[in-house]
């Protein structure tokens, strides 16, 4: 990966950290290429030396072999018009490297002006031939031209201009609209996805998405099911990852939400990885693109709703609002939110749908639930006018509902995201990578992230729980510690919020999207609020920076 996207630090295992039989571990990422998943975000651009413009002025002035010039030449030698090849490649979100290599006779000085499109620049000096590499970080994600510009005493002598495209890219939120449903033919001939068959779904050009979509935010929905298996999304023409975002039994109806990146032709495809076919649905809530719109802003695990607590049911088709701008660090003009939403208690089956407050009821949903079931989904959502956002329940009868929410996207807001072709980070039923074995019961696993990559302020993972010994749920959130800390047993036993990401009941397997902030010290947290072992599966798909 890129110097800017950082690597994870090795295993570390806690020392005094263990209060309980479960003790805490910390993990790597074994076997993982950061770079190699990473690289599709690195575009590189050139513009060779050949596409260098003259200028007529400066070129007039040297003409006739001039007494003053720097580089005597030979008499009767023509002097070697002077040329700039262009190179830039992207180091981070904002950040890219431009190499420029100057050619001009020996001798000749030359001031080389580096202009970035922004309204800045750099010059530099060059004495004959010239290779310098310049570094530049963006304020704004989008495209810009570079222009070069070699000039001597007598003026300009030559330019050359070089477009180029930050890597990282900025969300934009869409109002929820259902683009796939085989059940009726909505994206897709009418029909189950066949055992170990795909399905495609347009992103780019449907409805009022634009081209150039380079990830997007759907929420997937595995329904009609026959027997167990799980769903892959991944962009179509690539190579299918070996990891899942979707896990399914027989007779379940699972959503889950996928962050996943976009082809150039501007499909994703969803694989059913099950012995038998299967519905699917595919509703969006927003999407991501190199030009300037919504950064992210991570923030801690915070309970927003929680109907227990004196407020009484979600009543069957009944709606309840919930406040989000203007509430903890939430600003006015956020213009999403980053959730997880949790049903529990359910009188009997149904769905949630989650929708920005003004607007009429959409036809999507977020969760399936079946009466008496507790279970979670993570939700990215416009904000309404009012700086709320509304959740239906489509039950007849009425269900508690937990919201917690764990960041915001905004004008202001400065996280641009990097998708990655999705890499497993951890599994601990894989002695090989993972020596521990299950996750214990009111244990924890560490996992360094970005602990000297400050800029990277949230990581973009899946997370399952599956071998589950029992009831329970998992948290995800920013561990205390210093990685330092943990190095030289001083780190303290962290206490875990009150949110939860998953809930299982025994036997269950259970995956959630997580967008983990990394708090200050770059480490996440993998709780099982559980009393029983489960193991735990963790996939990474893209990073959010600040650089």
């Amino acid at each position: 990966m890129a110097a800017s996207v950082g690597l994870v630090p090795g295993v570390a295992q806690a020392g005094p950290v263990t209060p309980g039989a479960a003790g805490a571990h910390g993990v790597t990422a074994p076997g993982v290429d950061l770079n190699k998943v990473a690289a599709s975000n690195f575009t590189t651009f050139k513009s060779p030396a050949e596409r260098t413009v003259q200028s007529s002025s400066g070129a007039k002035g040297k003409a006739g072999g001039g007494k003053a010039d720097a580089s005597a030449q030979t008499e009767g030698t023509a002097a070697t018009q002077p040329t700039a090849g262009l190179t830039a490649k992207g180091l981070s979100a904002r950040g890219i490297s431009l190499d420029v290599a100057v050619t001009s006779d020996p001798g000749t000085a030359l001031s080389v002006n580096v202009a970035w499109g922004d309204g800045t620049s750099v010059t530099f000096g060059a004495n004959g031939p010239t290779n310098s590499t310049e570094t530049h970080t963006y304020a704004e994600i989008g495209a810009y031209t570079i222009k070069v510009t070699l000039s001597d005493g007598s003026g300009e002598r030559a330019v050359n201009e070089l477009a180029i495209a930050t890597p990282g890219s900025d969300f934009t939120p869409y109002t929820p609209t259902r683009l796939l449903d085989t059940r009726d033919g909505t994206g897709a001939p009418q029909g189950k996805v066949a055992p170990y068959g795909t399905t495609r779904v347009k992103i780019s050009g449907n409805g009022g998405i634009p081209a150039g979509v380079t990830a997007v935010v759907l929420n997937v929905t595995a329904t009609n099911t026959t027997s167990g298996g799980h769903i892959t999304a991944f962009p179509e023409g690539s190579e299918r990852p070996t990891t899942s975002n979707v896990n399914f039994s027989a007779g379940q109806t699972v959503p889950n939400l996928v962050i996943v990146p976009v082809n150039k032709n501007g499909y994703v495809d969803l694989y059913n990885g099950g012995w038998e076919s299967v519905d699917l649905i595919a509703d969006i809530t927003g999407y991501f693109t190199r030009t300037s719109s919504s950064g992210y802003t991570p923030l801690a695990p915070s309970r927003f709703l929680d109907t227990r607590e004196g407020q009484g049911q979600v009543a069957g088709q009944g709606t309840i609002g919930v406040q989000i701008t203007g509430k903890g660090s939430i600003p006015y003009g956020a213009t999403a939110v980053a959730l997880n939403v949790t049903v529990t208690n359910p009188r009997e089956d149904g769905h949630l749908t989650v929708f920005p407050s003004g607007g009429s009821v959409p036809i999507t949903s977020n969760l399936n639930f079946r009466g008496g079931q507790t279970v979670a989904n993570s939700v990215i959502v416009p904000v309404g006018p009012d700086g709320s956002v509304n959740i239906r329940n489509g039950a007849w009868k009425g269900t508690d509902v937990i919201v917690d929410v764990v960041g915001y996207y905004s004008k202001d807001s400065q996280g641009a995201y990097l998708p990655f072709l999705p890499e497993r980070l951890l599994d601990t039923r894989d002695p090989a990578d993972w020596k521990w074995g299950p996750l214990g019961g009111q244990g924890y696993i560490y996992m360094p992230l970005s602990s000297t990559r400050p800029t990277n302020t949230a990581y973009v993972l899946n997370t399952t729980a599956t071998n589950t010994r029992g009831d329970g749920y998992l948290t995800v959130s920013p561990d205390p510690n210093s990685l330092s800390d943990y190095d030289n047993d001083r780190a303290i036993w962290p206490t875990p919020p009150n949110s939860s990401n998953l809930n299982w009941k025994k036997g269950d397997t259970v995956p959630n999207l997580v967008q983990a902030g990394m708090g200050y010290n770059g480490i996440v947290d993998y709780w099982n609020r559980g009393w029983d072992d489960i193991d735990l599966v963790v996939d990474i798909f893209g990073v959010y920076q600040t650089n």
